[in-house]
């Protein structure tokens, strides 16, 4: 009876031990991801305002060339694409690294994104058009390349607006399907600019971007074709296998990986 009441009591304490290291350890890799989300917002932060503070420098102290309006609109439609293409590469990151903390990151570069856009958009209306609406709808009507910027810039507005955590509870499913207009409003960005580069005889900088984009799509393509696969097996009644037949790129890539790292 004694040893029963002793390997009990032993028991409690080593699970009541174990119970208290495994706290210990979630307590203390939540930490370390929240101080990792921080760090990198701040630099999301000083990395996204570097651009706009250098502009704003610029027109007070002449460094912006002979023709400021240009290069205001050049450096601030730059911004928004490479913003929205490094938006995009989060998932991506996220897959590979297993860093689910960087989901966080999305919402303030897709936000920066669309401050460009917004700035890029009136720079254009302020100084080329002079507010004047009717030129501006004109403007849209008649050149092709204004036309795909201007739809990219209407697309980005509704996903800025819904970008809180509470847009994400009232809309729910619909919020995923509306925030993926990102892919769209990028697509256009980059033609935008590959049509504008047109004219001035050098396209390597959107042709550059366009390749990036295209990567970051090509990426998602696995993703998309197995998700189509689930529901078309979901409406017809059938079970569709929780793991895919086939490898991912990501899966791939781990599995080469612990291949090449040699077990203890």
């Amino acid at each position: 009876m004694a040893m029963q009441r002793k390997s009990l009591t032993f028991t409690q304490a080593w699970t009541f031990t174990a119970g208290s290291k495994l706290h210990s350890s979630i307590g203390s890799n939540i930490v370390i991801q929240k101080h990792q989300i921080l760090v990198c917002k701040i630099g999301i932060w000083i990395a996204a305002l570097s651009p706009g503070s250098w502009l704003v420098a610029g027109l007070f102290l002449g460094w912006l060339g002979p023709n400021p309006v240009e290069t205001l609109t050049h450096i601030t439609g730059m911004t928004t694409l490479v913003l929205l293409l490094v938006t995009l590469s989060i998932t991506p990151l996220r897959r590979i690294t297993g860093w689910n903390g960087a989901i966080r990151l999305r919402r303030p570069l897709g936000l920066f994104a669309f401050f460009y856009a917004l700035v890029h958009f009136n720079i254009w209306f302020v100084f080329d058009q002079v507010f004047n609406w009717r030129w501006m709808v004109e403007d849209i009507m008649e050149r092709p390349y204004i036309t795909v910027g201007f739809s990219a810039f209407v697309i980005l507005i509704p996903l800025a607006l819904t970008s809180t955590k509470g847009w994400m509870r009232r809309l729910g499913v619909r919020w995923t399907k509306l925030h993926r207009g990102i892919y769209f409003a990028a697509t256009l960005g980059v033609v935008h600019f590959y049509w504008l580069a047109q004219s001035k005889a050098d396209v390597r900088l959107p042709l550059l971007l366009g390749l990036c984009l295209s990567l970051l799509l090509l990426y998602r393509v696995p993703g998309w074709l197995e998700r189509r696969q689930r529901m078309i097996a979901r409406s017809r009644g059938e079970q569709y296998p929780l793991k895919p037949s086939h490898p991912t790129s990501v899966q791939w890539l781990s599995e080469y990986r612990t291949t090449l790292i040699p077990r203890a």
